[in-house]
């Protein structure tokens, strides 16, 4: 029997007294990380299917640069403040980063991610206002399949604003949410980012043969660019080209690297791809 006073942890507790302790210690690095500018963005490319060196944008990733120079890519940290008001910071910071990133090299397009809860945020609004239109012009903002289908109306007017600032929209993790195809009509997004759930083993696994080419087909439809994520494997890619896929993006593509890679006519030819 516990002695009087003491407080005893239940064996079920544990695992959520740990989550919220790593949580905490996610959310003060990242919020030192902001207070330091230790923020940076990664590029990965992303190319035309069938033209591996011809790259149409690249996606930009949050990074933190440690003290000691280590890298802490996205996925240790954003899960842990993405519907927070911290994470509505770090997409004020990413926006910033990437506006003066797009400034500095006239020759890219980029790619950012959005969270549902920065789509209503006043402030990430008005820096993207504030910026020229012709920089906004090379930006595409990536919104998930789940936070655009969340709030329709928050939705469409957030795309309304975007694209008064001749910005692109893309819709990421195509294929994995409940699409209304009713309001997907009237979105009328620039790019749709098919999800890796569907590419990986996409030469062998003719399942998401017939999904993927469903979903080429919709896309095509409406006038959409198609990007295949998680790119791994040549025969991959060579299936995805096969099908239709505009874009490849993976690790075969390329890394997330410091600075992006520039090559001639990266936004000439297909204005929609490429510029």
């Amino acid at each position: 029997m516990a002695s009087a006073g003491k407080q005893i942890t239940k064996s079920a507790d544990i695992p959520a007294v740990m989550s919220n302790t790593l949580c905490d210690l996610e959310a003060g690095r990242v919020s030192k990380a902001l207070n330091d500018n230790r923020m940076e963005l990664f590029y990965q490319p992303i190319v035309r299917a069938g033209a591996n060196n011809f790259v149409a944008f690249h996606e930009g990733l949050a990074r933190i640069r440690m003290p000691d120079g280590t890298i802490v890519a996205a996925g240790q940290f954003m899960p842990f403040i993405e519907n927070t008001p911290l994470g509505t910071q770090l997409d004020r910071c990413i926006l910033r980063l990437a506006l003066r990133q797009l400034r500095d090299n006239p020759h890219i397009r980029l790619s950012i991610n959005l969270s549902v809860r920065s789509m209503q945020d006043t402030c990430w609004l008005a820096i993207l206002e504030s910026a020229c239109s012709d920089i906004c012009g090379r930006l595409i903002v990536e919104i998930t399949e789940g936070a655009a289908m969340s709030d329709v109306e928050l939705t469409t007017a957030f795309m309304h604003r975007v694209r008064r600032k001749h910005c692109s929209i893309a819709l990421d993790d195509f294929g994995t949410g409940a699409t209304s195809f009713r309001y997907f009509k009237d979105f009328r997004f620039d790019f749709v980012k098919i999800d890796g759930l569907f590419i990986r083993d996409l030469f062998c696994d003719k399942d998401n043969q017939v999904l993927v080419r469903a979903l080429i087909d919709i896309s095509k439809h409406f006038d959409m660019v198609t990007v295949a994520e998680f790119i791994e494997t040549d025969r991959d890619a060579e299936m995805a080209a096969k099908l239709g896929i505009d874009c490849l993006q993976g690790y075969l593509i390329g890394e997330p690297t410091a600075q992006p890679i520039t090559l001639p006519r990266e936004i000439e030819q297909d204005r929609k791809v490429a510029g």
